[in-house]
């Protein structure tokens, strides 16, 4: 048998895969995804190391951000406009506690939108569920996140405030922001590829969702209690009273907000996840 007739043979033993573009809405794939999980852990901790290569200050900008958002609302909203925090709390503290989980939020957000336009070069060489792309950029941002939790915890033991039992039910609040960010990036991802527009308004909506979120003033507000729980839309809103409740110990826990914005955050992930397997079959000939 010549080597030409080997090689052959060999080549008629191999399985054969056949992609096909996909039609209709489809289901979310939600195993394969799982097995391809090696995927997400490497493009998860790629996106970590890139944020911050040949930075001067490095992981240090995870910190500032949310820093010098506080100091900046703290001197305009709690000291010249007199905004007063629930159960006496610092401002500070109390808008910090806010801005931990919202950069957490806005990173994955704003990142994740823009995830599959930077991976171009990936999705048009190989193939592998393309969710895993806006997952690994949310993902990344618990890096951040546990940085500038550790500054809270460092002003609250400056300030003598202690958390209460509520606090076990702190990673419910995180997990509640991480889906509100990944429904979001979805939505926000796939559009991106299509309308090159999404990124030009992702810097004013987040802008525009940050004074929509209870984190330079307390949701207590809102005195009408349909109202405020109607405020529960904004799934932020849930997460950032979730945080002061469980680490502050204010007295005005999240109540049925945290219900409407767990509603509407789930809303938005299996939304999304949909709309987004429903275009991922053009993202290679459009990205």
């Amino acid at each position: 048998m010549t080597f030409a007739a080997q090689q052959g043979d060999v080549r008629d033993e191999l399985p054969e895969l056949v992609i096909r573009p996909s039609s209709g809405w489809l289901g979310l794939k939600l195993r394969e995804v799982w097995e391809y999980r090696e995927l997400l852990y490497f493009l998860t901790w790629r996106d970590i190391k890139v944020r911050y290569k040949q930075t001067v200050l490095g992981a240090a900008w995870a910190i500032l951000q949310p820093v010098l958002s506080m100091v900046v609302f703290t001197i305009f909203f709690g000291e010249l406009a007199g905004i007063k925090p629930d159960g006496d709390i610092p401002y500070p503290v109390f808008s910090y506690a806010a801005l931990v989980p919202w950069a957490f939020f806005a990173h994955g957000m704003t990142e994740s939108a823009n995830s599959l336009v930077l991976s171009a070069n990936l999705i048009k060489k190989i193939y592998f569920p393309r969710l895993v792309i806006p997952i690994a950029t949310v993902l990344s941002g618990v890096v951040d996140f546990l940085l500038a939790f550790a500054v809270l915890v460092v002003m609250m033991v400056i300030y003598g405030i202690v958390p209460t039992s509520n606090v076990i039910f702190l990673p419910l609040f995180l997990l509640l922001a991480f889906v509100a960010a990944l429904g979001v990036g979805l939505w926000l991802s796939a559009m991106n590829v299509q309308f090159r527009d999404v990124r030009y308004t992702l810097p004013f909506l987040t802008q525009l969702w940050l004074f929509m979120t209870p984190i330079v003033y307390p949701s207590s507000l809102i005195k009408n209690d349909v109202l405020r729980t109607l405020y529960g839309v904004n799934p932020m809103a849930g997460v950032v009273e979730g945080f002061r409740w469980a680490l502050l110990g204010v007295d005005t826990g999240p109540g049925p907000i945290i219900l409407v914005s767990s509603a509407m955050a789930l809303l938005a992930l299996v939304s999304g996840a949909f709309y987004f397997r429903r275009m991922e079959k053009t993202f290679a000939d459009v990205v």
